[in-house]
């Protein structure tokens, strides 16, 4: 029997593996953390599924510097599928019958917690897919020829991305059944605000990382 050579499989950077694999776990976590409001310090409000969707920009940025624009691109595409199917897991999952032997406080709070109208989901998926191409857009135009200024480039692309995603999700999630304008204002205000403190170093570190399992990688090839 003929084994195909070494060679002819593909190699995937090892950073590039890593960062893909957390990549569609954020995209996962984000709907369920999201169920949860939270107050950061100086009063800003901002519901919890923004610290894995301020992950999702820092990866797609990080592959973007690391591995070009186009396999980040590439990588927000393949996002669409854990993220369409932990939608359609749950839908299945609270369709089914409960069993009656299930810790009572559960029953309820199930349902509650992961359930979301059709609105909703839909508001998830769409903003999901505009503010990441976008943000992957504007970090790479920002990047120029020089590579310079990795903090400050991706802090500026998250902050837009952040504050389209709010336009998109608030408005298709709640016109015509909420007014809108507050809560968009404190949750686009919150994300600018997360983008700039934590993105930054957030960005540097991945960065770092990412050089540095490519770099042993190499290292352990050549030897």
């Amino acid at each position: 029997m003929s084994t195909a050579p070494a060679s002819a499989v593909p190699a995937i950077p090892r950073s590039l593996f890593v960062f893909a694999l957390l990549y569609g776990g954020m995209t996962c976590i984000a709907g369920v953390l999201g169920a949860k409001q939270v107050t950061l310090p100086f009063g800003l409000a901002v519901e919890a599924g923004i610290f894995p969707f301020l992950l999702l920009v820092v990866l797609a940025s990080t592959v973007s510097e690391l591995h070009g624009a186009q396999t980040a691109n590439r990588l927000v595409r393949y996002g669409f599928i854990p993220l369409v199917t932990a939608i359609a897991l749950i839908w299945i999952v609270i369709q089914l019958p409960t069993d009656p032997s299930m810790y009572e406080p559960a029953k309820p709070a199930f349902p509650i917690i992961l359930g979301q109208s059709w609105r909703l989901m839909a508001a998830g998926i769409l903003a999901y897919g505009v503010s990441q191409f976008l943000n992957v857009y504007i970090f790479s135009k920002l990047r120029g020829t020089s590579g310079k200024w990795l903090p400050v480039r991706g802090a500026i692309a998250s902050a837009i991305s952040q504050i389209v995603d709010t336009l998109i999700f608030i408005t298709v999630s709640f016109y015509g059944v909420r007014p809108i304008a507050d809560l968009m204002v404190g949750q686009a205000l919150a994300k600018v605000v997360l983008s700039f403190v934590l993105v930054p170093f957030l960005i540097m570190g991945f960065v770092a990382l990412g050089r540095h399992l490519d770099g042993t990688r190499a290292a352990a090839s050549a030897a």
